[in-house]
């Protein structure tokens, strides 16, 4: 096999949540251009279905499940519906997420809580689901943030507490299940991409934070996901347990 070989996902069946919008759209298509065939999950049906008619010109297979991974039944659902559908399940992404910036003192227990039960609770659902039907070779990819690793700025304690989670959450598996079952676990914490959340700053904050990126600009959400796409690929083989930023040199700046 050459170099270039490696990096393909040629037949493999990957999920993707949060797929309806932002980073999700660009880990669908991408991964799509590599091969694969697309199962996406997302709450938002009309989306979703308009994200999967997109993916298709691509020319490969694509499946929906509307999906709230907050609830561990349909996070099953979606992993079923992928089984039912094409038989096996090779990558998953995790990215669903939700974002919110309340000040420590005013934030409710519910708006904190909803918060975890999207971004981390969310993500263990859906790895457990595919972990039970995942085979050797396979690759869960968990999306973190810098936000787990530095701070931001802004008053985000359950955005930062759910995605600092999701690294102990990334090498626990990573240990319990690559020698276990051979499946890879790792995390991407992104930086600063275009996306809702983004959408939703305050007047001049993103200007500002961009002064503290060496690269000295937003990443193309194209650029986070070719990254995923060699992380689930063969070219990543001996990669597992990590927390990899792809921040434009964020954190260490």
């Amino acid at each position: 096999m050459g170099v270039l070989d490696q990096f393909r996902l040629d037949d493999r069946v990957v999920i993707v949540t949060g797929a309806s919008s932002g980073l999700g759209v660009a880990f669908a298509h991408c991964f799509a251009e590599a091969g694969a065939d697309i199962v996406l999950g997302a709450r938002r049906a009309e989306k979703l279905e308009r994200v999967a008619e997109s993916v298709r010109s691509t020319g490969r297979r694509v499946h929906t499940v509307v999906t709230d991974v907050a609830v561990p039944e349909d996070c099953q659902a979606l992993v079923d519906g992928a089984m039912e559908k094409f038989g096996k399940v090779d990558v998953l992404i995790n990215n669903a997420g939700v974002g919110t910036a309340v000040p420590a003192t005013r934030e409710t227990p519910e708006e904190f809580r909803s918060v975890i039960d999207v971004n981390l609770n969310g993500s263990y659902w859906m790895a457990q689901a595919c972990g039970r039907v995942m085979q050797p070779g396979s690759s869960i990819i968990n999306i973190s943030s810098i936000l787990g690793i530095t701070t931001g700025g802004l008053p985000q304690a359950a955005y930062a507490a759910s995605k600092a989670g999701i690294g102990g959450l990334t090498r626990d598996l990573a240990q319990q299940w690559m020698g276990r079952k051979g499946i890879r676990v790792n995390a991407l914490a992104p930086g600063f991409f275009t996306s809702e959340m983004t959408d939703t700053y305050p007047d001049g904050y993103l200007e500002a934070a961009l002064t503290r990126v060496p690269a000295g600009r937003k990443g193309d959400p194209r650029e986070l996901a070719a990254t995923a796409v060699w992380l689930a690929s063969d070219a990543a083989g001996y990669v597992t347990g990590q927390m990899i930023p792809v921040d434009g040199g964020l954190t260490i700046a």
